[in-house]
Order: C-alpha cells, then structure tokens, then sequence
C-alpha cells in the first residue's frame, strides 16, 4: 500500500511541475512519445550530455586569442624588448594593414609611410652610435618578424635599408663614411640600396661578379649591371660590388645617386613582394672618387659578413610571413561556416591548421636560438644558412596550408592570405637559395666543400 502512495505522490509531482501549456506546443513541432522512447533508452553519459546541451545559454563561447607564440617565446624578453615589439606590430597593423593590398597590387611604395616609420627609431637597431638604438640582435630578428607578419614588402624594404647598405657602411666603411651617412640613414632621411647579385650572377657572386672596377689615381671605373636590387629606384646611395680588374678581389663602393654613368630601371610584373621597388642598375664608366669606395671591405669574405648577419633576418622574416598566414587562416575558421557551424570545428581543417602551428613553433624556436648565438658572438654562416633553408621551406607549407582551409577565398587578396603565398617564394629565393645555403651546411659538418 505504502508502494502504491508513494508512486501516486510521485506522479502528483511531476504532473505539478509540468507546464502544459508548453507541452502542448512542443508536441506541435515533435512526435513526444518518440522523444520520450528515445530519453529512455539512454545511458547516463548521454543523458549528462544532453541535459548539458540543453541547459546551456545559447551564448558564444569565448574562444582563445589567436596568437602564433603558442610556446610563449615573448615572455622570454624584458619589458623594454617586449614593449618595442607591441609597438612595431601597433604600427604594422594601424598604419601598413589597411593600405597594404591597395598597394601590393599597383606593385607601388607607400612613401607617406616613411615620416611614420621614422617615428619607430629602429633603424640599424643593433649598431652602436650615429643615433642608432644599440639594440640585441633578438630584437632585431623580433621586428623583422612583426613587420612580416603583415607584410614582407615592408620588412624587405627595411631589411634592406636597415640590414644590407648601413650594415655595409657600419661594418666595412671608414669613420668618414659612417659619420657621413649613418644618422641620415638611421632616420629615413637617406635611403640605401644594396647591389650585389647580377643579371648573370646571383649564388656564384664570390667569385663570378662581371661588374669591374679599374683604378684611375683617386678614382674607380665601374662597369656593368645588377639585378633585382631593392629600393634601387629611389636610393640616394646604393652599395655596389665590384670586381677590381687588377687583384681580382670583390670590393665595396658608394654610388650616389646622380652620379654620371649610372641609370636604374625599374623591374616589372613580379608575382611576389610587389611593394619593393626592385632596380635592373646599369654602370657605364660610372666614375667614383676612393674616398667612397668602403675602406675595410677587399675581398668577399668581407661582403660575407655583411650577409651572415642579414641573413639570420631573412629567417626570422620568413616566420613572419609564416605566422601572418596562419593567423590570418585561423580566424577565418572561426567565422566561415558551413553546414550551420564554422569549419574551425571540422576535424580536417584542425589537422591542417595544428600542422601549421607545429611548423610556424619549430621554426620560432630555432630562429630565436640563432639570435641568442648571435648575441653571444658566435654566429658562423653555416648557422644562418640552416636557418635561411628551414624556415624558408617552412614557410613555404605554412602558407599552404593557410590557402588550402580557406579555399576559393584563399586566392583573393582580401583575406591577406594570397599575398602571403606569393611572397614567400621570394623569401625562399633571396639571400641565397636553398641549394647554396645547404652546400655552405654541408661543408660545415663534412669538412668537404662541394662548391665548383
């Protein structure tokens, strides 16, 4: 009996607590008994699952920051370092971001930007005196990272202004040279340009360069051409090397701008970084007086150590461009949506999306190892060339991976993406290519050079 009351009063419960009302209409849109026959046969685990579901608010779930630092490696630096770099990304995202494609597309130069850039003090940012900041070479390596996250037009612009011809003047030139030329440099007010590879000669520049220089008393005579040579077009001074005649030996001199003999045309219909203002220079008995002719640079190996430096750069822009595309790939999972829910949910698009984080990781821990090297005095070539081959070749499946997960969209300039894609098969070319930069590690860990 007492069974019985207990079961009645039970029911007497659940019938108080029912709102008919809204069964009545929930029995307009479902087969209730169905409903009712399916809940039953479940186990606690669905049953926890499904109460879970239907509880929840409906709200958005907050999703984590996209950040491609997923090991934190920004934590690492003091707070004078880190702040600088939240400055130069300010920077690129509010002044470079929204006018970037515009001008990638014209294959034109923001000049209105240098006043700006200028504002940054980060030119020359390792060297010590002539208004330059003194800076660690992590940090450089930093700043060449966030400016390629959004763009490596602009990094390359730098790198070649603040890397290639004032690294050539403040490593090789003479007091008189560095006093004349690097402050104005440092602010932007001077723009150098950086010509070495020729229309024949790219990775054989040490001992194959067909620019001559031949000495005349207090004057050299140079002759020849060079190609693809960044902000050659608009350069008031642009480094060159040349093969003296007479020993044979590469040297450096500073040709200014005007000077008689020498012409610069501009190179057209590149597919990757379309902002440089790449130069074909022409030299026809192009006369330089000995006073700019770079006083410690007579032989290659000194025009070596200009690029060993530069080229620990070149990796650390190629995980630039490389974290750029995969952030830029990221959120647009979150809110590209197919089949009533965004892609970032499918299990495909995870697979991809984790491959380019594993590689963009790998490749910031090593570049980030290279420059403590660096700072500590110890860089060799063969360290700055594994990382020019690894990152670049990296980069080169980071940016493909970021294309494939937004598919049709990943080839329109819009979604940022595009220009990544093109960019980084620059970034894997210069500097050395992938063949030179392996054969200068391989003959570091064989003793065996395989050069011709």
């Amino acid at each position: 009996m007492s069974g019985t009351f207990s079961k009645l009063k039970n029911a007497y419960h659940l019938l108080k607590s029912i709102d008919f009302k809204m069964l009545a209409k929930l029995s307009e849109k479902v087969d209730l008994s169905q409903v009712m026959a399916t809940v039953a046969k479940m186990d606690d685990q669905q049953l926890n699952g499904l109460m879970k579901m239907l509880t929840s608010r409906g709200g958005k779930k907050k999703l984590p920051p996209i950040d491609g630092d997923f090991y934190d490696l920004s934590s690492r630096l003091n707070a004078e370092d880190r702040a600088l770099q939240l400055k130069v990304r300010a920077f690129m995202e509010k002044e470079i971001q929204p006018i970037v494609n515009e001008y990638w597309m014209k294959a034109e130069f923001p000049f209105e930007i240098i006043p700006k850039f200028r504002e940054l003090n980060i030119c020359g940012v390792t060297y010590d005196g002539y208004g330059c900041p003194n800076r660690s070479y992590l940090m450089e390596g930093i700043i060449a990272m966030e400016m390629a996250r959004v763009d490596a037009s602009i990094a390359t612009f730098f790198g070649v202004q603040s890397g290639l011809s004032m690294g050539s003047i403040y490593m090789l030139g003479s007091e008189a040279q560095k006093d004349e030329w690097l402050p104005g440099m440092q602010q932007l007010k001077t723009i150098g340009a950086f010509g070495l590879t020729e229309p024949e000669v790219g990775s054989g520049a040490a001992g194959g360069l067909t620019t001559t220089a031949k000495r005349e008393g207090d004057t050299w005579i140079l002759n020849g051409r060079k190609k693809w040579i960044g902000n050659a077009t608009f350069a008031d001074v642009i480094v060159i090397w040349a093969r003296d005649v007479d020993d044979n030996q590469v040297k450096g001199f500073l040709v200014r701008k005007g000077t008689p003999g020498l012409s610069v045309e501009k190179m057209h219909d590149k597919m990757a970084l379309r902002i440089v203002q790449n130069g074909l220079i022409t030299m026809k008995d192009c006369r330089v007086a000995e006073s700019d002719r770079l006083q410690r640079a007579n032989s290659f190996r000194d025009t070596s150590k200009v690029l060993r430096m530069t080229r620990a750069s070149v990796a650390w822009e190629a995980v630039g461009c490389a974290r750029g595309a995969y952030e830029n790939a990221l959120a647009y999972t979150r809110t590209r949506e197919q089949f009533g829910k965004p892609i970032a949910s499918f299990q495909l698009i995870q697979g991809h999306l984790v491959e380019m984080l594993s590689n963009l990781t790998a490749m910031q821990t090593m570049v980030y190892r290279l420059s403590e090297i660096q700072d500590e005095g110890g860089l060799k070539d063969e360290h700055a060339s594994l990382a020019k081959v690894f990152c670049t070749l990296r980069t080169r499946d980071v940016v493909r991976g970021a294309r494939e997960v937004m598919g049709g969209n990943g080839i329109l300039l819009e979604y940022n993406v595009a220009r990544f894609v093109a960019d980084a098969e620059a970034i894997y070319s210069y500097e050395g290519t992938k063949e030179i930069n392996s054969l200068i590690v391989g003959r570091a860990i064989t003793g065996i050079s395989s050069f011709v």
